[in-house]
């Protein structure tokens, strides 16, 4: 039995169905994604959808939809689906579906009276072309596949409407036809590995409606246009093989293609396998060979906050040392133009966040205890004091360092910290002043620095910042812990926030923490008592003022919720880590049933991976974006820790 296998009563049931999403991605930036019964419910879903840099820094759907239909004595079964306006489902062809697995590639087995059709589909890695392959398992007479394809040619954040404009020609080409809707775009090659005929049949398919985009408020519905289809003939046992693509292909290849493509697919036949193919969904290779990590899919790009936290858990936890250095090599360039007010030269967003060399030190810390202190000291030694030298220099725009030893932050009108959701141009948490994490982050980073100095025989510097990290430590206690046995989320001036925050979760989990250790078990109880659910830390306290935990409806009602009791999957990896750190191995045991928690989203919301948050309320459904890198990192490296710990006698 297949770990990700569904039968036949979950795949015919669309209120199952329709809410399993599935991606897939070619690590450098183009993706497939819809529904297990092939379904789009989001407008950023689609069967090919690309980076077009031509024309902007947005992905673009091209190619739709491929509806299949089976034809055999006349009779004809449409095997597609789409959702029409006054929730009309039409052709129904997810009642032919007997299973689905998607251990492997997304593998549907159809039965339509005597024909088993099964349809294969893969990403071809760094090329923008996605491959279906369909073998006709069973037959009793001659069957042939009409394939129609539904085309849009749009940005991922807009919808197409019928229109004069639109390029109705196309060209014939090696077994297939090249088309393109408008000017600007790169032309969508569709091409078979044996020969076809295509019939030009052109016809805009109105309304079809995205139920996902409605839940949030959006505009939902648009037309597609439907060029003509393609009818292929059949015989059982034999395999054909669809290409669609930005580029074309010699078709006498694709069999071999696609074989070669599924030959080094890791099966996803456990939960940790889940994870590391999701964990190479978010790399991401440019055409200049510069590697990021995108924040997640289907519409965030590369972050740098999210970059720096998720990058130990995306490759460290799955001994991919090299993919750290490569990433770490494109990030480090780009974090050093921000330091010297150079003009960026990677595609790194929100570099300009006050935390962000702080999260980098923590990210290179986490280098050095994998490969080891002199080889991290060798790789980054020089910027892990760049980075400090900067800080303690005032060179930020926005964190400066007081006399206290505390880092400083304004943001009473703007987002600066993770938690950055707005509404009316302005925070919904205006956090300000000295903020937890950023304090916390700073202090680790003294300290590990300090140490890397001394394991250098650098004993100036070393004394230096032990001094430094000396005033922190005591200010950083004085300034947030409270005599409740919390700590405050952020204090500036007069103003404490005095809500209960996952924030302060990462003042106990660093290496290096200001904390004593009764200080530190009083924040993991606090965090285990009003913070904790199956799938990670609450963005706040029920018991605090707020308090909204359900991310659902349009934009400003979830902004309001977003950081206001949603559940973050990333916070929980965290979170148990400071529990290790603190209990050893005697929370072993509370820490694997806290991880089942986590296993049961691989089957339900996005397959194979991780949403972006939950709601904080039972039952936490999965919300936001279908893959989030954080989540997935984190959970890859609380893994790594059990593992560690397991063996620890």
């Amino acid at each position: 039995m297949s770990y990700l296998r569904f039968e036949k009563a979950v795949m015919t049931n669309l209120e199952e169905s329709l809410r399993r999403e599935l991606l897939r991605t070619n690590r450098s930036g183009a993706y497939s994604a819809s529904t297990l019964v092939d379904c789009n419910t989001r407008k950023y879903h689609g069967l090919l959808v690309v980076p077009v840099p031509e024309i902007d820094d947005e992905n673009h759907v091209l190619l739709s939809s491929l509806d299949c239909t089976v034809v055999q004595h006349g009779a004809e079964f449409n095997l597609g689906l789409h959702k029409y306006q006054g929730n009309n489902f039409s052709p129904k062809g997810h009642k032919y579906i007997r299973e689905f697995d998607a251990s492997l590639v997304p593998t549907t087995i159809y039965r339509v009276g005597g024909v088993v059709l099964k349809r294969e589909t893969i990403f071809q890695a760094y090329e923008d072309r996605i491959l279906i392959r369909y073998t006709l398992e069973e037959a009793h007479s001659a069957t042939s596949l009409r394939l129609r394809p539904f085309l849009a040619f749009r940005s991922v954040r807009q919808f197409t409407h019928e229109n004069s404009v639109a390029s109705r020609d196309y060209q014939t080409i090696d077994n297939g036809i090249k088309t393109c809707m408008y000017k600007g775009y790169p032309n969508l090659y569709m091409q078979f590995n044996k020969k076809n005929e295509f019939v030009f049949q052109p016809d805009w398919y109105r309304g079809i409606e995205y139920p996902k985009e409605q839940e949030r408020g959006y505009a939902s519905n648009e037309d597609l246009y439907v060029p003509g289809y393609f009818e292929v003939p059949i015989k059982k046992g034999e395999s054909i093989v669809f290409a669609a693509s930005t580029s074309s292909i010699k078709t006498s290849t694709l069999k071999a293609l696609f074989q070669k493509e599924i030959d080094v697919r890791v099966p996803r036949d456990n939960f940790y396998h889940c994870l590391v193919t999701a964990a190479h969904q978010f790399h991401n290779r440019e055409a200049d060979d510069t590697r990021y990590l995108l924040a997640g899919y289907p519409w965030f790009k590369c972050r740098a906050r999210d970059t720096f936290i998720s990058l130990p858990g995306l490759t460290l936890a799955i001994d991919e040392a090299d993919y750290f250095e490569l990433v770490m090599n494109t990030a480090e360039r780009g974090l050093r133009e921000f330091m010297e007010g150079k003009p960026l030269s990677v595609k790194i967003y929100e570099m300009d966040q006050p935390d962000v060399p702080l999260w980098a030190v923590w990210s290179i810390q986490q280098y050095a205890k994998y490969v080891g202190r002199d080889k991290a000291f060798e790789k980054y030694g020089k910027l892990l004091q760049d980075i400090i030298t900067y800080i303690k220099e005032d060179g930020h725009p926005n964190l400066r360092l007081d006399d206290n030893g505390l880092l400083f932050a304004d943001g009473r009108d703007q987002a600066i910290t993770w938690m950055n959701s707005k509404a009316n141009g302005r925070p919904v948490v205006p956090r300000s002043g000295y903020i937890v994490e950023f304090n916390a982050l700073w202090y680790n980073a003294v300290k590990f620095c300090a140490s890397m100095a001394a394991d250098k025989g650098d004993e100036k510097r070393a004394q230096e910042l032990e001094a430094l990290a000396l005033k922190t430590k005591k200010s950083f206690v004085d300034t947030f812990v409270n005599e409740y046995g919390y700590l405050l989320d952020y204090v500036d001036g007069n103003m404490m926030d005095w809500s209960v925050r996952p924030n302060q979760i990462f003042a106990v989990v660093f290496d290096y923490s200001p904390l004593s250790q009764q200080q530190m078990k009083s924040v993991v109880d606090i965090c285990t008592r009003e913070l904790l659910t199956p799938k990670g830390l609450r963005s706040l306290s029920p018991k605090s003022g707020g308090y909204n935990p359900m991310y659902v409806g349009p934009q400003t009602q979830r902004d309001y919720a977003y950081h206001q009791g949603t559940a973050w999957p990333w916070l929980g990896g965290f979170y148990m880590e400071a529990c290790l750190k603190l209990y050893k191995r005697s929370r072993l045991s509370f820490i694997e049933r806290q991880m089942v928690g986590y296993e049961d989203e691989i089957d339900y919301h996005a397959i194979g991976t991780i949403s972006e948050l939950f709601d904080g309320n039972p039952p936490f459904h999965g919300r936001g974006a279908m893959a989030f890198a954080m989540n997935v990192a984190e959970i890859l490296r609380t893994m790594k820790l059990l593992e560690k710990y397991s063996y620890q006698k």
